[in-house]
């Protein structure tokens, strides 16, 4: 049966198939193919893309193409240069590569499509490229799809910190909540860290911020002040409530193990019972109760501090800021009541930022969506075993989130 569609004719538009070898190298098959322009076809210029008769001269260039079947493909295309009327001396036009490259178009492109769901390393060795050429393909194409950022008609922001590295080094993330997307990436989380988003957002942009959501870091505040004085601070609920395990909860059950020392049953029990007062009573499993009862009822501060944590949630339920002022004045008397050293000067300290956790009311503002994205960060540095690149790897973060 004869076929009437050659693919080796049709492949590569311009083009035609003169030679073909095939041989192994380091256990890598390859097919050559050697490829010259066709003469009746008529150059084009490869700039502003006119048609002309005068050619300059002519280079083989090897450029890499898909494999086919289990055989990697290798070109050796005779490239010409024209003598273009408007742009003198340029390269001819190619549909399928780009000027000056040395992969085809629909390399590049499966290429850069495995490396969103696999490491640089496996996209090289699936295709017998160089680590570095993969990576640099990637960037190039991660920084022409993704930047510049478009920063217009911003008018909600969530903040919030991950870890990028060991020794406390951390990042800051700027997410835009209304159509999920992350807007910025930089190193750090103090003022200076955070500054050059300001920056880029511009003045205008900022007066048009209403709320901004974020964890109790002093630095975020007091940028947010700075830059977009109209905006509301929002406090978060988990960010709160995880100040106060570390700051109460912590703090009391450590005093009480030093109190009962000398019980070395109720001192062990005092002792693992950290993760059971710092989670919901709902993610208990029923021997987990019962422990968390016993000891409630024999430590009257636990007690305290744990009935006052699950209190505490009730003040991010409430839409009417009166309702929830009122709410938090009757918590602060019972904190002051206790009469528990860190359960009181938490209350102080919240009371002189009540009114980012208030704003809650008018902007119910969660980093909740914020955590979603720190978790699929680790997943991306975790696929890497990490990123020495920061610019590289703020892209791929946002290419998760576009």
């Amino acid at each position: 049966m004869q076929l009437d569609y050659n693919p080796l004719e049709h492949a590569w538009e311009g083009f035609s198939v003169v030679g073909m070898k095939h041989h192994t190298q380091a256990g890598t098959k390859w097919i050559e193919l050697y490829l010259e322009s066709r003469t009746d076809t008529q150059p084009r210029c490869g700039i502003c893309g006119e048609a002309t008769v005068h050619l300059h001269d002519a280079r083989i260039r090897i450029i890499r193409d898909l494999p086919i079947l289990d055989e990697q493909v290798r070109l050796w295309v005779r490239l010409r240069r024209i003598r273009c009327p408007r742009c003198g001396v340029a390269p001819e036009f190619v549909t399928w590569v780009e000027p000056y490259k040395r992969m085809t178009t629909r390399l590049c492109s499966s290429v850069i499509a495995l490396c969103r769901a696999t490491t640089i390393r496996a996209a090289a060795r699936q295709y017998s490229l160089g680590w570095d050429q993969v990576k640099k393909l990637d960037k190039e194409h991660l920084k022409s799809t993704l930047l510049p950022v478009d920063l217009s008609g911003i008018e909600f922001l969530l903040m919030d910190e991950f870890a990028i590295q060991r020794g406390h080094r951390y990042a800051t993330v700027a997410f835009e909540p209304t159509r999920r997307r992350v807007l910025w990436i930089g190193r750090g989380r103090g003022r200076q860290d955070v500054r050059p988003f300001f920056n880029l957002l511009g003045t205008a942009q900022c007066a048009l911020i209403k709320a901004i959501g974020m964890d109790m870091t002093a630095a975020y505040v007091e940028e947010v002040k700075l830059h977009c004085p109209c905006a509301k601070i929002v406090y978060d609920l988990f960010h709160v409530l995880a100040r106060y395990g570390h700051e109460v909860i912590d703090r009391v059950r450590v005093d009480e193990a030093n109190r009962v020392r000398s019980d070395r049953t109720q001192r062990a029990l005092v002792k693992g019972s950290r993760w059971m007062l710092l989670r919901n009573r709902d993610n208990l499993d029923p021997a987990q109760c019962i422990r968390l009862n016993d000891l409630l009822a024999a430590n009257k501060d636990l007690l305290t501090v744990y009935v006052l944590k699950d209190d505490l949630k009730y003040l991010w339920s409430f839409s009417d800021p009166l309702k929830a002022r009122l709410f938090w004045m009757e918590w602060r008397a019972r904190a002051f009541e206790s009469k528990i050293t860190a359960l009181v000067r938490f209350a102080e300290n919240l009371e002189m930022k009540i009114e980012y956790v208030l704003s809650h009311c008018l902007f119910p503002l969660g980093t909740s969506m914020l955590e979603g994205v720190n978790n699929r960060i680790k997943v991306i540095k975790r696929m890497a075993y990490g990123f020495r690149d920061d610019e590289y790897f703020f892209l791929k973060i946002r290419d998760a989130f576009p």
